[in-house]
């Protein structure tokens, strides 16, 4: 079924739409001027709910609607592990991270290690996010919804991808360049429904699709009997992407490092709790945030396996003709982050997909704004205030930042084609991130725990972890990526504490965290919603061990 007008109508309508939300979101109060407080945690007034609807539509772009829907493909629900253990990890961000965050009054993540160890140590990381979120977030998150918009409006060939990237880029710009953070949170609000009900529209119609004689539970019992195989959430060493994905690792191993990293030190990620109203907000938000995170697999994993069942079927029985020539890449490869893409153009009809198509923009938009802003927010408050305009004023600093968000997307624009076909995005991006996340994850461990931690001893240990990372990764010691996670933060813990107890064996660091009991306590609601959640978790993983 090709992309009609109507189709064409609907997609526009919510361009049209979401931009101009995003601009009357972020209106300025008649005599009040935006300050860097408004632009770049949205004059720290956001509820628990718009925390975790932001929180989701930070988190879920391209790379999950596309990427981990090819990892379906290739792997099958194992790869819901990176959404599950995420819930979890959630828990732990709200309860012991996120209070240390809000005391400390925080506007970016390199300030608290200013404030913890150095200067220098939060330059040195604020240019590697900035040069981060520039060529890897960006760039990715461009490429994947660039080719899934080629696959689904055009031919496939790559011929619209360069085109595609400019609309995303585009609406992206429109108001998020303008109103900063509020714009970007109170739109994610709308973003975040669109994306469920699209998501949810695409695995209700593949599921009814996938057997002759139709309905989403017959469905759901076929690729349950065609593919059991890939309803098992951990992996034995002799599965083939045993590598990618190395069995109880992803309970007790480095699956936390990945996750600790990202949900916890990950600037466009947890921005949106610094702009919290209050503490309790916050943490409400994150709940929030976890429980919708256990509903994602359903959304992108689920047809990732229907498309695997579609294309593992005999050739005399599959439900769609061609299907084994839509995948297969020159040379034989079979292209797994066609899948997603693939499905919406099959199966959804007239109207839904003009639907869907924009629920998949809304997930890669909302991700590009929240990438943005948070470029714009390190590179203006670590980088150019501190070094280039000590004096600058508010209305300079908003100006900056609108100005370095624009700058990163040009670049990232450029670069983005560039990228060419990598077989699993998704697994690209996390193995290549796990170089340099352990040792910064490590880094911030200390600091906040461990009050002995000092400059020297961290410093120390950020620049040895990134050679730790590559000795693991020859293949002389053939190591899944995600246990040399593991390796690379412990290595890095160890490192950081003999230079520290060498420089200072008996006092604490000046700067270390003073931490009590008081900090770390959270309200009923908090803890009730954190017990349903891991009993929630614990039956899954029993379910589909």
């Amino acid at each position: 079924m090709d992309f009609t007008i109507l189709d064409f109508a609907v997609f526009g309508i919510y361009i049209l739409g979401i931009i101009l939300l995003g601009l009357w979101v972020s209106r300025t109060k008649k005599g009040h001027e935006r300050d860097s407080q408004d632009y770049f945690l949205a004059g720290k007034t956001l509820p628990w709910w718009a925390i975790g609807a932001s929180l989701i539509a930070a988190n879920i772009s391209a790379e999950q609607f596309i990427g981990m829907s090819g990892s379906g493909f290739a792997i099958g629900l194992a790869i819901a592990s990176y959404e599950w253990m995420a819930a979890l990890t959630l828990i732990i961000v709200g309860k012991y991270f996120l209070p240390i965050f809000i005391e400390k009054g925080l506007y970016t993540i390199p300030e608290f290690i200013e404030k913890r160890f150095s200067t220098n140590l939060k330059t040195i990381l604020a240019i590697f996010w900035v040069a981060l979120f520039i060529f890897v977030n960006l760039t990715s998150v461009l490429f994947l919804g660039g080719k899934a918009i080629d696959t689904i409006i055009g031919t496939g060939d790559g011929s619209l991808i360069f085109y595609s990237i400019l609309v995303l880029a585009f609406i992206s710009a429109a108001y998020s360049l303008y109103g900063g953070l509020s714009a970007v949170a109170w739109t994610d609000i709308v973003q975040v429904m669109l994306l469920i009900l699209g998501g949810f529209i695409t695995t209700v119609l593949a599921l009814d699709y996938v057997t002759p004689e139709g309905g989403v539970i017959n469905g759901f019992a076929h690729i349950l009997n065609s593919a059991g195989d890939k309803f098992h959430m951990i992996l034995s060493r002799d599965n083939p992407e045993f590598f990618n994905l190395p069995g109880i690792a992803v309970l007790i191993g480095g699956m936390w490092v990945a996750n600790l990293y990202y949900w916890g030190f990950n600037q466009y990620i947890i921005q949106r709790t610094l702009a919290s109203k209050s503490i309790k907000q916050g943490q409400r938000g994150i709940l929030f945030a976890a429980f919708l995170k256990l509903l994602i697999p359903l959304l992108v994993v689920i047809p990732g396996i229907v498309a695997y069942v579609l294309f593992t079927q005999p050739e005399g029985t599959t439900v769609m003709p061609g299907i084994k020539e839509a995948f297969t890449k020159a040379g034989g490869g079979i292209n797994y982050d066609k899948a997603y893409p693939w499905l919406i153009k099959t199966f959804v009809p007239v109207g839904f997909k003009g639907l869907v198509l924009a629920a998949l923009t809304a997930a890669i938009v909302s991700s590009l704004a929240s990438m943005l802003n948070s470029t714009s927010t390190i590179f203006t408050m670590d980088i150019y205030k501190p070094y280039l305009n000590k004096n600058a004023s508010e209305k300079i600093l908003v100006r900056v930042g609108r100005i370095t968000a624009g700058a990163a997307l040009l670049i990232a624009i450029v670069v983005a084609p560039l990228l060419g076909n990598v077989p699993q995005m998704f697994q690209y991006i996390q193995e290549y991130t796990g170089l340099v996340s352990p040792g910064i994850l490590g880094v911030f461990l200390m600091g906040l725990f461990w009050k002995k931690a000092t400059n020297k001893g961290a410093i120390v240990g950020v620049v040895l972890s990134i050679f730790v990372a590559f000795l693991l990764k020859l293949p002389a010691i053939d190591l899944p990526w995600m246990d040399q996670m593991m390796y690379t933060l412990l290595i890095t813990m160890v490192i950081i504490a003999g230079v520290s107890l060498t420089v200072s064996p008996n006092d604490d660091d000046p700067k270390g965290i003073p931490l009590t009991a008081k900090i770390f306590k959270t309200d009923s609601v908090f803890n009730a919603g954190s017990y349903v959640l891991m009993l929630i978790l614990a039956v899954l993983y029993a379910v589909f061990w």
